[in-house]
């Protein structure tokens, strides 16, 4: 008897003998296993580079004078926050990033509420809505510059003369967008090219609205105007945490626009592009890796601020 049960211990496998809790964490390692090179590349193209910005950020590193490079400490950071030009960028960040957001999601929401209706069409138009976002920037940017822009030729320009031509007006206004509103044709670019994204996110959250609460509300008489403030807007806040988070990530760290349309003058510099001349113009290492590090951990609290919305979307979900 002492045998067989000897044999039978023997015979069952390593892991139906471990402790519960020990089978739950090597089952998760298991799981977890393939995920490793994914993990490790990230580290290694991420994160990497980011602890060696934040410690050239600490030296006084100018290619200019090769010499002097050294420990300098929070030195950078101050002068980041200390110098006018740079809070210069810093607003004109914030002012571009505001205005693109909200202008885009007010348009996204108004053409997500439109095309949630059925028409003919409708998926024809949800994909040429669509295409502004799929356009790389630069080639966006460009567009906007020479075909929509342009004194001479532009579309705008153009349109205006075209209205003042059938009022019978010969002298059409020929204005030059970039030189006289620099920073809302940079804005209204990123508009055209932003909106979409939004729509996708707003629509998403429109085709997941309770039909039950729908009906009912309908059948109570309930008006369109106030199915929308008491039942739309408030299933709707969620997806407008998430767009305005994930908007504002992306619009922060805007560099095509502004370098494209600009380049940086007229008063245009944003972070990015500050980060840019003071890297590549000044040859500033140092205070341009402390630059990169404060887009980097602003980047970062929206990214924070936008994983909390979907954990809190998919919770209510479930």
């Amino acid at each position: 008897m002492s045998n067989l049960l000897t044999n039978r211990t023997a015979i069952t496998p390593a892991s139906r003998r471990l402790p519960a809790r020990g089978r739950s964490r090597s089952e998760a390692w298991r799981r977890r296993l393939p995920l490793l090179p994914a993990l490790i590349y990230l580290v290694l193209t991420t994160q990497i580079p980011f602890i060696a910005a934040i410690l050239i950020s600490l030296t006084r590193w100018q290619a200019i004078y090769p010499a002097q490079r050294g420990f300098i400490g929070f030195e950078n950071y101050m002068r980041v926050f200390a110098d006018s030009a740079l809070r210069q960028s810093v607003l004109v960040t914030v002012v571009l990033t505001l205005g693109v957001v909200v202008v885009s999601l007010l348009l996204g929401l108004g053409i997500a509420l439109l095309l949630n209706h059925r028409f003919p069409g409708r998926a024809i138009v949800r994909t040429l809505m669509i295409v502004p976002f799929l356009v790389v920037p630069v080639a966006a940017a460009l567009i906007w510059k020479h075909a929509i822009l342009n004194p001479s030729y532009g579309l705008l320009n153009g349109t205006l003369t075209w209205i003042w031509q059938l009022f019978g007006s010969d002298a059409a206004p020929q204005v030059d967008w970039i030189s006289d509103m620099p920073l809302v044709s940079i804005a209204a670019s990123l508009i055209w090219q932003w909106t979409p994204f939004m729509m996708l996110i707003l629509l998403a959250g429109l085709q997941s609205r309770p039909a039950d609460a729908l009906e009912a509300a309908q059948l109570d008489g309930a008006g369109p105007v106030a199915i929308f403030w008491n039942i739309t807007l408030p299933h709707l806040r969620r997806y407008v945490e998430i767009a305005v988070i994930l908007g504002a990530v992306f619009i922060v760290q805007n560099f095509d626009h502004v370098f494209t349309l600009t380049s940086g003058g007229l008063g245009t510099a944003n972070l990015p592009y500050t980060i840019y001349q003071t890297f590549f113009q000044r040859q500033d290492y140092g205070l341009a890796a402390s630059m990169g590090v404060v887009v980097v951990m602003v980047t970062l609290a929206f990214a924070f601020f936008g994983l909390r919305s979907v954990s809190s979307l998919r919770k209510e979900e479930s």
